[in-house]
């Protein structure tokens, strides 16, 4: 694997913080959705809002499992393939990442009321559990960056944010890392590392300080950045049907969550002088777990036998999450190899994440036994989101408040059955959470599928393809215009047995 080898090691002791670094990836990767679930559901592009009859169905509306005939289970593993190609001051990278995955078991019980005195005749409980969002993903990038160099991260926290001032030499000099805030500690691994010098070292009161990055230019960058971990959703249903017209159904979701996410970024100067900088690599690992809650309401109506109508509403999600974050800085400076790893994982105090909610509008219909045709649009405003408590994240929140925007999911999805054999596809496209795409942009997908129906069972296989463009930083401070263009394109295999029983 390329250059880059992460540096950090197990911490040796625990501390406790009350703030750290958040972006709005941090909230995005939460409340933009991936198209998870069974190889039926998949191969159709989820749009099944007014279909139903599928256990992942439940989670566009939950109205959905009163289609079921009779108790049902089913049970899913999938292949995820992610395809990341950079592109970075012109020079292009790829990196791929493969993962397997149980991804859905649900089962359904069907109760049926023959009593003629009752127009509600049946109703249905189902128990789901979903992989809702698999964070499996590797990204590397490299190029020369002719204008900054990290040193711009560890001197912005050095030198004073705009609301304070700079950090004085004494506390950098004799300060535990796991006593000092995010900001101190930040500064104090620049200076650990030799990028950069107080202007005064005589002075403990010194708060100012200098690069000591070569000032030429052209500076050789690297990045790599890997996620691994989950966002499971473990959903209890229950649905009823009126005369057999009306549907309406409501789902409680409980969502548990652990992503590790390491950044590593390796730079390197062109200097001839060996009293000077000569490289500098610089590794975050942030473990962040938690749990959530949400729930999803929805009708279906039937004008005609063949046609449905549908409608959902899914509440935000409401998260509570806990960081953990480990750092270390190696450098290579006057011909010596300086490493400063603290050995100790930072603990945050939790905070809250509260995703957008979201409507959706379904038509299907229904070709007899043949087939059916189905659409679902759905709209969902990301400037909702929030993270809490307020005062802690306020700028933050206002931010993603004006950049975030309200973006319209189209999912279209035929299955065509010719005796036992199935076949399915489907096309989905999603816009960009922000007003300004270039930073995350639209998602454009197709799948596929065949099934196979074995009397009382089934197996189905699907295929499903999606792409996206988005922007990544090198560090999330300092150096903010410095991006790597990324062309993210998701090949995902899934195979499902389903049972009637």
């Amino acid at each position: 694997m390329k250059k880059l080898l992460p540096i950090i090691i197990a911490g040796l002791s625990f501390s406790a913080m009350h703030a750290q670094e958040t972006t709005v990836d941090d909230a995005l990767r939460y409340a933009v959705e991936n198209l998870t679930g069974s190889a039926r559901f998949r191969g159709m592009s989820g749009a099944f809002g007014a279909v139903g009859g599928d256990l992942s169905a439940i989670n566009q509306n939950p109205a959905g499992s009163i289609f079921f005939s009779n108790n049902f289970a089913t049970l899913t593993a999938s292949s995820y393939n992610s395809r990341n190609s950079s592109l970075y001051y012109g020079t292009k990278a790829r990196e791929n990442d493969n993962s397997l995955d149980l991804n859905q078991a649900g089962v359904v019980f069907v109760f049926k009321d023959n009593n003629p005195k009752t127009d509600w005749n049946k109703f249905t409980l189902a128990f789901n559990y979903e992989n809702n969002n698999n964070f499996n993903n590797s990204i590397y990038f490299r190029g020369i960056n002719p204008y900054n160099s990290i040193d711009r991260y560890f001197l912005r926290f050095a030198n004073g944010l705009p609301q304070e001032g700079g950090i004085k030499l004494g506390v950098l000099q004799n300060a535990f890392f796991g006593d000092l805030n995010f900001i101190d500690q930040q500064a104090l691994l620049g200076y650990n590392a030799y990028i950069f010098n107080p202007d005064d070292e005589t002075n403990l009161d010194n708060t100012t300080y200098t690069s000591n990055v070569p000032t030429a230019g052209n500076y050789d960058q690297q990045s790599y950045v890997l996620s691994t971990g989950y966002d499971g959703k473990f959903t209890a249903n229950f649905a009823t049907s009126y005369k057999d017209i009306l549907f309406l159904g409501i789902n409680l979701d409980y969502h548990y969550t652990d992503i590790v996410k390491t950044i590593s970024v390796f730079e390197q100067y062109d200097t001839a002088d060996t009293s000077d900088l000569e490289s500098v690599q610089f590794d975050t690992e942030t473990h962040t777990f938690g749990n959530g809650f949400a729930f999803n309401l929805g009708a279906i109506v039937k004008p005609t036998k063949e046609l449905r109508l549908g409608v959902a509403y899914q509440s935000p999600t409401w998260y509570r999450l806990e960081d953990e974050q480990r750092q270390a800085v190696i450098s290579n400076n006057a011909g010596a190899r300086y490493i400063y790893n603290p050995g100790i994982t930072m603990l945050y105090d939790a905070y809250t994440v509260q995703t957008p909610s979201k409507w959706t509008g379904s038509i299907a219909y229904i070709f007899g036994k043949r087939g059916v045709l189905s659409a679902d649009v759905s709209t969902k405003d990301y400037s909702k989101t929030k993270f809490r408590p307020k005062d802690d994240f306020s700028g933050l929140n206002s931010y993603m408040g004006s950049a975030l925007d309200n973006a319209i999911e189209v999912r279209i999805g035929g299955e065509y059955k010719y005796k036992q054999v199935s076949f399915r596809g489907g096309y989905r496209f999603e816009q960009s959470p922000y007003k300004f795409d270039q930073t995350y942009g639209d998602l454009t997908g197709y799948t596929g599928g065949l099934g196979y129906t074995f009397g009382d069972s089934r197996i189905d296989l699907a295929y499903s393809y999606d792409h996206r463009m988005m922007n990544q930083m090198v560090l999330s401070s300092g150096m903010p215009t410095d991006l790597a263009r990324i062309d993210r394109k998701n090949h995902n295999v899934s195979v499902s047995y389903s049972i009637n029983f």
